[in-house]
């Protein structure tokens, strides 16, 4: 399987744990929240919402594109802090963060 394939794989398994842990949202945080200068939109959104609206719909659109995706990735660090509170009930979405900045940092992949 490609490296592409292999993310998409993966980000398909962190959108459904989104679902699964009721942190998915049915509509887009206002267009405000987007022009945040904050990294993960701190000032904006939650990090759940940054998790659905930003990245996930960023590294599709890197995967379509065939375009490099990103090296030296590390965001389980941000989500295990902001949950802090919740760590065991998002446990499951940790692992599946820690993943991909695991797959994203491999110093062999392409």
């Amino acid at each position: 399987m490609s490296e592409y394939a292999e993310v998409r794989q993966h980000l398909l398994r962190i959108e459904q744990q989104l679902d699964s842990l009721d942190l998915s949202q049915e509509c887009a945080p206002d267009a405000q929240a987007f022009e945040s200068q904050e990294p993960f939109c701190v000032d904006t959104m939650s990090p759940e919402q940054w998790l659905q609206w930003i990245l996930l719909p960023r590294m599709f659109a890197l995967i379509d594109s065939s375009a490099p995706l990103p090296r030296r990735f590390a965001i389980a660090p941000y989500f295990e802090m902001a949950f802090k509170e919740r760590l065991l009930e998002v446990q499951p979405l940790i692992v599946l963060l820690q993943e991909l900045d695991s797959m994203l940092n491999q110093e062999d992949a392409n």
